[in-house]
């Protein structure tokens, strides 16, 4: 296929860096022209699979290879809206950054990442296809294999270190592997049957990589997302606390509800299994908190409230004459006594602000309105 593979351009910048606007427009040109061409690439495979009546048995592959393309090509679009002609702010290319390094949608990978795994994709189904450029010279695709295994090899730095040896082993196995037919080469053997088998399993171990060290970031993420909710819970708490001892010297009856007790949940594990069942223990001390709370709060408002209806019906007493009544003088101030009370007795309180309205009802009609 005359068609050249695709080249990703590299990243701007690491996560949370605003690069010069220079640097993103170049990085944008270039993912452009990635993007352009691997759908290119991509039409022109699955054509030459139909056409010799393969695409069942690529078909797998391709669905893969043209969702990593799609999941590009979307954040591509999102940063060059975000980009805006080059009319960014600090915080504008920091923006781009993020979308450069967040998951994307789908792919469960960063833009590198999924263009360094849509590369391997992409290579296997040219190898199986026979269409790799110049695919009679062997040349070029050991280049490309030593190429994919110091990738590989960075990957590897990223493990973890319990169970990095497997990994190490596994490398040096495949690097051996490419030296062997490396020399093979050299001597003019032909090593065309050799050298599927690896890429296949270079392309396997790459997105194996890939996949685990995301994983592993997710994992971290949600470690960093629960802890700050578990200490949003526990100042939650406090507050709640504050707000029951408030209530319960307020008034009476006053709400009776526990706050929960965070800490009573134990420490954060580390695993993201029991992250996730831990996650779900703090939604219900959530909930509950957010239960307690409205109960507190309602029982303040509603003391509150009968106050500020006290006051609007005096208003009313003194508008319409009604307030120089002794009875309507008395049983404003016997509310008063029982609204300052405190505890106060909110049963008895609702009742005699409703005696006063009456009062005030009633007075008003015998004097007509007139003070």
């Amino acid at each position: 296929m005359a068609q050249p593979p695709a080249t990703a351009p590299p990243p701007p910048g690491p996560l949370g860096s605003a690069p010069e606007p220079a640097a993103l427009a170049a990085y944008l040109t270039g993912l452009e022209a990635w993007v352009r061409g691997r759908r290119t690439e991509l039409d022109d495979l699955d054509a030459a699979a139909l056409a010799s009546g393969r695409g069942a048995e690529v078909a797998t592959d391709m669905a893969l290879a043209l969702s990593l393309w799609k999941a590009v090509s979307d954040r591509y679009a999102a940063m060059w809206a975000t980009w805006d002609g080059g009319r960014v702010l600090e915080a504008d290319r920091a923006k781009v950054t993020a979308l450069v390094w967040t998951r994307l949608d789908g792919a469960g990978a960063s833009v590198p990442e999924a263009c360094r795994l849509s590369d391997s994709l992409t290579s296997t189904l040219r190898t199986k296809l026979a269409l790799t450029p110049g695919a009679d010279a062997a040349a070029g695709r050991i280049k490309d294999l030593r190429a994919q295994l110091e990738r590989i090899r960075d990957q590897v730095a990223l493990e973890p270190a319990v169970g990095r040896d497997a990994t190490v082993d596994r490398l040096a196995a495949m690097m051996a592997r490419l030296d062997d037919i490396a020399e093979r080469a050299g001597r003019g053997a032909d090593v065309g049957g050799l050298l599927p088998s690896l890429e296949q399993d270079a392309a396997v171990f790459e997105r194996d990589l890939i996949v685990g060290n995301q994983r592993r970031r997710e994992a971290r993420g949600l470690l960093a997302e629960v802890r700050t909710e578990r200490a949003e819970l526990v100042a939650r708490g406090a507050a709640l606390q504050r707000l029951a001892a408030t209530c319960v010297a307020t008034v009476q009856p006053a709400p009776r509800y526990a706050v929960p007790d965070v800490e009573a949940l134990g420490p954060l594990p580390n695993t993201p299994e029991a992250l996730g069942a831990y996650r779900d223990r703090l939604v219900r001390v959530g909930q509950a908190m957010t239960l307690a709370d409205d109960a507190y709060a309602d029982a303040l408002a509603e003391h509150a409230q009968l106050v500020a209806l006290l006051d609007g019906y005096v208003v009313k007493a003194r508008a319409t004459g009604a307030a120089g009544h002794p009875d309507v003088a008395a049983a404003e101030q016997q509310a008063r006594d029982v609204l300052a009370r405190r505890p106060c007795p909110v049963p008895i309180a609702r009742q005699l602000v409703t005696t006063y309205q009456t009062w005030v009802d009633a007075q008003g009609q015998t004097t007509g309105g007139q003070p």
